[in-house]
């Protein structure tokens, strides 16, 4: 185990404050792999999928990011049962406007109607009168994206959505929900070597909207060996790397690695400690992609 390791807490990453009410620290947690292989059905091992959850608390782990359709369900329903009655800072994120036919399908459907009984299904999954933070999964090609953000803007004067939020968007998806409801926070697809929303991510930090990045570790031979190279300085692995880079990129950034691991989950928090020099972190913002 690398010096890394020996001090481990998601608060060494430092906090970012989602929709100006809820502040937690920059490491979270995905909880979508913690479900059966394609995300569907249950874990082989779900005894040890609920150990992960309770372990990333433990570390300090105050947000966790999941939705209705990694499962469809499990996920959910995963979380309530490791670790309701809940922790008072813990916030959970969901999402709600796609549907799972099969493994590794997935299909639109973000229409008002659709994501009313999504919103009433996470609630009783997670044992929530209201859903900290509620991010509509992904724009619908068949519903107006205004409809769907509309519908969210409504729950949330309900009562049963704290914050709302957005995933998979274009910088022009996040002005025009702005202009119907407070938006918390966005996630994308990003990583060091992968900077198609570079404009969101800025866009985001002007406005003081958290950035959420999925999928953070990069692929290509130049990025690995540039992410090898400086995690051999560091002695860390590197998609320890990679999390550092992301956590340096911007102070509303917040990664939420997922592991069905405990070892992983570890290993993942031992990035909220490295610090890259600032010509590493020029190295890998230069990474050929």
């Amino acid at each position: 185990m690398n010096a890394q390791l020996q001090n481990l807490s998601a608060s060494l990453s430092g906090t970012v404050t989602l929709g100006g009410e809820l502040t937690i620290n920059r490491l979270g947690f995905g909880a979508m792999r913690i479900t059966g292989e394609g995300i569907w059905g249950p874990p082989k091992d779900r005894a040890g999928a609920l150990a992960v959850l309770r372990r990333a608390v433990e570390l300090g782990v105050n947000f966790i990011d999941t939705a209705d359709s990694y499962g469809p369900n499990i996920s959910e329903e995963l979380i309530a049962e490791a670790l309701f009655p809940y922790p008072q800072d813990l916030v959970i994120a969901t999402k709600g406007g796609w549907n799972r036919p099969g493994p590794n399908q997935w299909t639109h459907d973000a229409s008002p109607e659709h994501l009313r009984s999504a919103i009433e299904g996470s609630l009783k999954r997670l044992r929530l009168d209201r859903i900290d933070v509620y991010q509509l999964h992904a724009p619908d090609p068949v519903t107006p994206f205004d409809d769907s953000v509309g519908t969210l803007a409504e729950l949330r004067a309900q009562g049963k959505i704290r914050l709302v939020a957005l995933s998979n968007v274009t910088r022009e998806h996040v002005e025009r929900a702005q202009k119907i409801v407070p938006i918390a926070s966005v996630q994308n697809r990003y990583s060091f070597a992968d900077r198609e929303w570079d404009s969101v991510v800025d866009y985001c930090e002007q406005h003081g909207i958290a950035f959420i990045p999925w999928f953070p570790l990069a692929a290509g031979k130049a990025a690995h060996q540039t992410l090898s190279k400086i995690a051999r300085a560091h002695q860390a692995q590197p998609f320890q790397v990679a999390l550092a880079w992301l956590l340096q990129r911007s102070p509303i950034m917040l990664p939420i690695p997922g592991t069905s691991s405990a070892e992983h989950l570890e290993e993942n928090l031992g990035a909220a400690s490295l610090r890259l020099t600032a010509d590493e972190f020029r190295q890998l913002s230069e990474v050929k992609r």
